[in-house]
């Protein structure tokens, strides 16, 4: 099926006028005079588009060729762009894409051109069919993609972030870690107001028994107590107060009785 040339007849009806138009397609800048209907392409090129790349172009799968570069879409490649079978030509480049670049686009065995260049995507380019055959040409200006064809290897992680800074972690995850700072600094808060205290409390009951006169102080030590002193002397002499009014009370009795 060759399809057929898209075009208008004039207002007049004696002269049919036929569309033109230039895309780029496969990095070239074609003119096409004649326009089949069997020529599915899309280029937004050199447009100043934002938001997120359209999902609902997967559903175009007669789309043969595809450029979006130089725009602002952001987000990530549609997973969906693997229902374009017969797709030839993708290019996405010079956008603010970013996460990793679906590994379902491998099953598009008919393209034959790719440009996924300066965006901010990251992580291991996919391998197998047609990405076996692109260059380092396809994927630079990705500060956080690696793997072959770059020169740049990936490490043990499945994804590498852009400029080398690991994905943010999630809001719990930080919650959790915030919890247990303040668990062990409220705990080391404690500790030291409790030696703090212990430390005052035995400064204050020696400052007591230098400056106060009384034998006890409010610590519950008899001050007398010491070196060479008793405790139990304030007891002994405690005993000989009461017992010389006894004395002498039995003394004066006696001799009442004698002189009777």
């Amino acid at each position: 099926d060759g399809g057929e040339v898209l075009g208008h007849e004039t207002y007049s009806g004696a002269r049919f006028y036929q569309d033109t138009v230039t895309i780029t397609f496969k990095g070239f800048d074609l003119s096409f005079t004649k326009i089949l209907s069997t020529f599915n392409a899309i280029d937004f090129s050199n447009n100043s588009f934002d938001g997120p790349v359209p999902e609902s172009i997967g559903r175009l799968v007669a789309l043969r060729g595809l450029n979006m570069s130089y725009n602002n879409f952001m987000g990530q490649i549609p997973f969906q762009y693997r229902n374009l079978s017969q797709l030839e030509a993708m290019d996405l480049s010079w956008n603010q894409i970013t996460g990793e670049i679906p590994q379902e686009l491998t099953s598009l065995t008919s393209l034959e051109w790719l440009n996924l260049s300066y965006n901010n995507l990251y992580g291991r380019i996919p391998q197998g069919n047609q990405f076996s055959t692109f260059s380092d040409s396809s994927f630079e200006g990705n500060a956080g993609l690696c793997g072959v064809p770059l020169s740049k290897h990936c490490d043990n992680q499945s994804s590498i972030s852009p400029t080398g800074v690991a994905p943010p972690e999630s809001e719990g995850l930080w919650q959790d870690k915030l919890g247990v700072i303040l668990l062990f600094a409220f705990v080391g808060l404690g500790f030291g107001v409790g030696f703090a205290l212990s430390f005052l409390l035995r400064l204050y009951c020696r400052m007591e028994g230098w400056i106060w006169s009384s034998p006890v102080s409010s610590c519950g030590r008899d001050l007398r107590t010491g070196p060479g002193r008793s405790p139990l002397r304030g007891w002994t002499n405690a005993t000989r107060g009461f017992s010389g009014p006894s004395s002498s009370s039995g003394a004066r009795a006696n001799r009442g009785l004698a002189a009777a």
